[in-house]
This record gives structure tokens, sequence and C-alpha cells, in this order.
């Protein structure tokens, strides 16, 4: 399903969250499962994972059997809008669209890329 863009509040949600594992984990990255409904990203699954100041990783076996997963979003806290390496390997794992979130952690800091890695612009929706 083609993705339209993400609720202004469920990306504000993410923004929080991203924010306060950083502030409580001394720098530690944030990650989150994406969910649709309707072609716009509403909701966040969180999955037990482990992070560190530079990686972060989901228990996939832990992952539920659902059609409407889009994709994951994670934080830098070190600021890097772009994915790394490591997020090229993880993104075709898990859905369509990967956004990254990084400090100051406002509607201006994230960006969304596509499984490939590429940009892909997401609208903010009320």
């Amino acid at each position: 399903m083609k993705i339209r863009g993400i609720a202004r509040d469920l990306l504000q949600a993410l923004l929080s969250s991203a924010q306060e594992v950083d502030r409580e984990g001394g720098g530690r990255e944030f990650v989150a499962v994406l969910r649709e409904e309707d072609g716009v990203i509403r909701e966040f699954l969180f999955l037990p994972f482990t992070s560190t100041q530079v990686s972060a990783s989901l228990r996939y076996d832990l992952m539920p059997l659902d059609p409407h997963v889009a994709g994951s979003a994670h934080s830098h806290p070190t600021g890097a809008l772009r994915p790394s390496d490591a997020d090229l390997r993880f993104f075709p794992r898990l859905g369509r669209y990967h956004i990254i979130l990084g400090p100051p952690y406002s509607e201006s800091s994230w960006k969304c890329f596509t499984s490939d890695g590429g940009p892909c612009d997401l609208e903010v929706m009320e």
C-alpha cells in the first residue's frame, strides 16, 4: 500500500519517545515498528529492543504477523539524519518506510527513507 503521510500526533509521540530514551539512556537509540491505517502511519509498536549510542536492534521473534506494518522509526542521538550502513541492512527487513529522528527532537528534526535508503517525502497530517 502507498503511504500518503504520517499523523502529526504520532510523529510527536515518536519524537518524544526518542528524546526520552536518549535522555534517560545516556544517548541510546530508540527503535519502534510503524503501522499504517488507510495509507496513513498512525501507530507504533514498541517491541523489546536493545540499544547503545550507535545502534539499536529489535527482537524479530516477537514481531506480530501484521499486514499493516509500514516500516520503522529509530533515532540517531548524534543528530545524523541519514541512514547508516547498518540501517541500510535493516530497512529491507521491516516494511517500506523508515523514519530517522534526532536532536532536538522537533518537527523539523526527522527524515523518512524508503527501504533502499532513498529519501522519501512524507506529509504530516492532522
